[in-house]
């Protein structure tokens, strides 16, 4: 069972692209002038997709790729998740009404950034040139890592997610939710499509 689910599992390089393509993405939501609340769950956010990112990698990925790459290869990568986890603390320590707080979360991105263009032009070329045969257990076992660690972080999860909607965002979710509560609704009581009634049917 345990090799049949790493064949079907995403291999660990697709892993970390979805992680890196992730955290961007909340990125790009942030904005000098959004509200308090929404910086601060975005940062959240970040922050705990960074540091889940980063343990699993120190843990899985570079174990594996140390024992066919050159050491070379991976001298910064854990002194660069280092100089994150020390720009992820003085952001959970600061404000968000600090005028350093928007200076130091694109700090944190600024690194992130050169972080992941190393990784996608380097390390994961040379994962999947070197170690082709182990990326799907590898990507098993990251997956199966994940949910562990997330599970002991999911109020701070919930929380961040929760925050990080954008006041459109929230009432486009509402809006969705309500006209699907009325077609549903609509549905039960005999509505055909487009609000045409069954026949012998009251509505």
């Amino acid at each position: 069972m345990s090799s049949l689910l790493a064949q079907l599992s995403p291999s660990i390089t697709n892993l970390i692209r979805l992680d890196h393509t992730h955290v961007l993405s909340a990125f790009h939501q942030y904005e000098i002038g959004s509200s308090p609340r929404l910086k601060k769950g975005l940062a959240d956010k970040v922050s705990l997709a960074i540091e889940i990112h980063t343990q699993l990698e120190e843990e899985i990925f570079y174990p594996a790729l140390r024992v066919v790459a050159d050491d070379e290869m991976l001298r910064k990568s854990t002194p660069e998740h280092d100089e994150m986890r020390g720009l992820i603390s003085r952001l959970r320590n600061m404000p968000v009404n600090d005028p350093a707080y928007d200076t130091t979360f694109f700090e944190l991105m600024r690194h992130l950034m050169h972080h992941v263009a190393d990784e996608e032009t380097m390390l994961l070329p040379a994962a999947e040139r070197l170690i082709p045969e182990q990326l799907a257990e590898l990507g098993s076992r990251m997956t199966k890592r994940r949910i562990e660690l997330a599970g002991r972080r999911t109020p701070e999860l919930a929380s961040s997610m929760a925050r990080s909607f954008s006041a459109g965002a929230l009432f486009a979710a509402g809006s969705a939710m309500l006209s699907g509560a009325h077609l549903l609704t609509r549905h039960r009581h005999g509505a055909g499509p487009l609000g045409r009634t069954r026949p012998g049917r009251a509505v």
